[in-house]
């Protein structure tokens, strides 16, 4: 069982750290979140002890720090495994095959949602969406991609785990750090691996090369009239903030207003 306190060297560490983090926010109180994600890199969960220095170290109530502590998925309220398998069971992951996925590898480790393997090894999850749609369905452990998952991949994945061999993401770091690793980074101290690998793939950059090869920009930030003009002016109204001095900008007599012309203009931007 987990000790209720933290020994001295370890709490004298932990203060040191909660420190940097408050130091980080205008309001102490902001920090919790992180606070948080570091008392995971010490006892792997949410432990009691953990709420109490937490409380302590903001001046706030230990019910506060629970409040937020149980509201938030990422924050475990009970041991939590080396390796956090999380399966995307949202809807696009889902209808990929996510669903499958799920009830491939709960059959195939013997544990649900949110339990975890005899060995300690492997907690597994259903996850909410983790903005990867373009490359569902996805498996993430312990918050690294691996990314266009299948029911055999992703049991081979939890083997090569459970066998105590690394396993590699689709993106970001080469390797995948331990459930405790990872929390000590979510709570903003660095790992010196940010930039191993590409944040994004070749699904996500697609749009961004069509856009580029095509010539197509954005609308000029800070210029709302500027935004607005191409679909006021096709709808026949004046562009906002229009003095109507500007030829290019007259206001069409009656009859030469086209309501089909705004719904051409953004068809035709998608050619």
């Amino acid at each position: 069982m987990t000790e209720q306190t933290y020994a001295p060297e370890l709490a004298t560490s932990l203060k040191a750290d909660f420190a940097e983090i408050v130091a980080r926010y205008p309001q102490p109180r902001s920090a919790l979140l992180p606070m948080l994600h570091l008392v995971q890199s010490v006892d792997g969960y949410v432990s009691a002890r953990g709420i109490a220095a937490c409380a302590e170290a903001l001046g706030i109530t230990r019910a506060e720090v629970s409040a937020v502590a149980t509201f938030y998925s990422q924050y475990k309220r009970h041991p939590n495994g080396e390796y956090n398998v999380g399966v995307c069971t949202n809807a696009l992951c889902a209808v990929m095959g996510g669903d499958q996925i799920f009830e491939t590898l709960s059959d195939h480790l013997g544990v649900g949602h949110d339990e975890t393997t005899a060995d300690g090894r492997i907690t597994l999850e259903q996850l909410e969406c983790n903005a990867a749609c373009d490359y569902a369905p996805v498996v993430m452990v312990n918050w690294e991609f691996f990314d266009n998952q299948t029911p055999t991949s992703a049991t081979q994945l939890v083997d090569e785990i459970a066998a105590g061999r690394p396993v590699h993401p689709t993106r970001g770091a080469t390797t995948v750090g331990t459930f405790k690793e990872i929390s000590r980074v979510l709570a903003g101290f660095e790992d010196g691996r940010a930039d191993e690998g590409p944040g994004a793939g070749e699904a996500s950059l697609l749009g961004l090369r069509i856009a580029r090869a095509n010539g197509w920009t954005s609308p000029h930030e800070g210029h709302e009239a500027d935004r607005h003009a191409p679909l006021a002016e096709a709808a026949g109204a004046a562009p906002v903030g229009d003095t109507g001095s500007s030829a290019a900008h007259q206001v069409p007599t009656s009859g030469e207003s086209d309501p089909g012309a705004a719904r051409r203009a953004v068809s035709e931007e998608d050619k």
